[in-house]
């Protein structure tokens, strides 16, 4: 069990990738995707996952984090009330982990996601955060209904309710303007 928890929450791997460092908003015009700031994650850091209580479902291959749940690796975290990790047969790899309630992800650099649902399917490399799904650096914010984002694709989809459209806004870089160099801070982020 124990090998499994890191892979278990994969999510983090992917989900927490959801732009790539030092990419502008005219480049990225939904900003959620990138398979290389994922790749700049050092997977090989530890795993925390704290949480109220945890249950683990061998026959299923599944387990759950409920109540109060943060996971962190590699300076990024999640938080939601109950995270769901779905195994392969092995019991050594993730095949998909769903977070619900209040879920909040904060990447390595800094950018932000929330969501009422977050799905990860490792075999796509796609994460869907569903209802009112918003991911925003600094005054840079994307939001809809759903933003689903393909990690091996450096692609996103942004889809509004019946009701609400897609809203994005994206302010210039003041670096931009004077010719500067458009890296992001190198300071952490503080999660």
């Amino acid at each position: 069990m124990s090998r499994s928890i890191p892979l278990a929450v994969a999510l983090l791997a992917g989900a927490l990738a959801l732009a790539p460092s030092g990419s502008s908003p005219e480049a990225q015009p939904a900003g959620p995707a990138a398979p290389r700031a994922a790749a700049k994650g050092d997977r090989s850091q530890p795993l925390t996952v704290d949480a109220d209580r945890m249950e683990r479902y061998g026959k299923e291959s599944l387990v759950v984090f409920i109540g109060n749940v943060i996971a962190r690796q590699d300076n990024a975290v999640q938080y939601a009330d109950r995270m769901e990790v779905y195994l392969d047969e092995k019991g050594d790899g993730v095949v998909r982990a769903i977070s619900t309630g209040g879920v909040r992800i904060i990447t390595r650099d800094c950018r932000t996601g929330t969501a009422k649902r977050a799905e990860y399917y490792e075999l796509e490399q796609r994460v869907v955060l569903v209802g009112d799904a918003r991911v925003w650096q600094d005054d840079n914010v994307v939001s809809g209904d759903t933003i689903t984002i393909y990690l091996s694709e450096d692609r996103s989809i942004v889809q509004g309710a019946q009701q609400e459209r897609v809203k994005a806004v994206f302010y210039p870089r003041e670096d931009r303007k004077k010719g500067g160099p458009t890296s992001t801070a190198s300071e952490p982020c503080r999660n």
